[in-house]
């Protein structure tokens, strides 16, 4: 418990206690109830309006005085206790705001973070899981509560506004993500940026499809459409299960398969139809005919079993689903290779 939180409960109980007996004391002075209550009342907040009765003999007038004392000197504690509780509050919010901009202005290479909601949060975890470096700038007080509660550097203001972001350290900043709900807002703070720091890279979020080109032209390094992402991540799990179960099974990193992307490879999957002309194939052979251009990460037997790295003599069978890791030129061939036979009959294919 805080000095001030004391304070106010030492008060508060000592001036009530001062009231019990005072009220008690005039009581059995012989007083009527009210009488002792409108006394004690008129004597603890120094009004003095006029006793109820007077104070003939010497131990009421005595009695009088130490009540006097001890209501006045309670509740100027009392109230003392809510006045340094207001003034503890100002003073650590101002000592708050001035170690915030001490911390921010000793940055350098840092992350501007613009936007404390759905995507803001779950980046700033991220990136602290990361251990880099970055300020959150949003204009909810609430919010930015939420985000000085978790540790973080922040700052209250409007991101498409010079001065917020300079406060930020833009100039000295290596990257800005601008992750606000509103498309809008997203291209003023790109606009913004791009304008105080011609090099800072830029990524920035979008919900519509037509605002990419808009905030390419605003100055945006990278564009995420995370309605785009979320769609591509269910029709992966709905086209190629196995390929998801192996890696998130695997690595427990749902977002792989995304990065692999980035460097030209693809994790995928083929089912074996008995017609395949894999079927009886080695594992090995497949690898070799594909001259370095994919690896059979596992293969899904038609029973359900999982057979991870496996060996190059293991064979092939119809109905298996094997797992590959490859580069995206060299898949297109094997999906073709790994298809049924057509046969030709008087002129139909079948």
């Amino acid at each position: 418990m805080n000095s001030s939180m004391r304070r106010i409960i030492v008060g508060a109980t000592f001036f009530g206690l001062t009231c019990v007996v005072a009220v008690t004391g005039y009581m059995i002075a012989g007083w009527q109830f009210l009488d002792a209550i409108y006394m004690v009342v008129i004597t603890v907040f120094g009004v003095g309006y006029g006793e109820a009765k007077p104070l003939d003999h010497p131990n009421l007038k005595i009695f009088t005085m130490a009540v006097i004392i001890a209501g006045c000197s309670s509740g100027i504690y009392f109230v003392g206790g809510f006045v340094q509780m207001l003034a503890e509050g100002e003073i650590n919010r101002v000592l708050g705001t001035r170690r915030m901009s001490k911390g921010i202005e000793q940055l350098s290479g840092h992350t501007l973070i613009c936007g404390y909601g759905r995507v803001g949060q779950m980046l700033a975890s991220d990136l602290a899981a990361a251990n880099q470096q970055f300020v959150i700038i949003d204009s909810s007080e609430s919010r930015i509560g939420e985000a000085q509660a978790m540790g973080y550097l922040t700052l209250l203001g409007n991101a498409s506004e010079e001065r917020t972001l300079e406060a930020a350290g833009i100039l000295r900043a290596r990257v800005m993500a601008a992750v606000l709900s509103d498309d809008t807002s997203n291209v003023f703070v790109t606009l913004t940026a791009r304008d105080l720091n011609p090099t800072i890279q830029i990524i920035a979020r979008a919900e519509s499809p037509s605002t990419e080109k808009k905030l390419i032209r605003s100055g945006a390094n990278r564009v995420v459409l995370p309605a785009l992402i979320g769609a591509t991540k269910i029709a992966h799990m709905i086209v190629r299960p196995s390929a998801e179960d192996m890696l998130l099974e695997a690595t427990g990193n749902a977002h792989l398969n995304e990065e692999l992307r980035h460097i030209g490879l693809e994790l995928t999957e083929i089912e074996l139809k008995p017609e395949s002309p894999l079927v009886g194939q080695k594992v090995g052979n497949v690898e070799v005919s594909g001259q370095g251009g994919f690896v059979v990460v596992a293969i899904k037997r038609r029973d359900g079993t999982v057979v991870r790295a496996p060996d190059p003599s293991e064979d092939l069978a119809a109905g298996d689903t094997f797992v590959i890791l490859g580069h995206d030129k060299a898949l297109p061939d094997l999906m073709r290779r790994a298809k049924p036979r057509t046969t030709n009959y008087r002129g139909v294919r079948v």
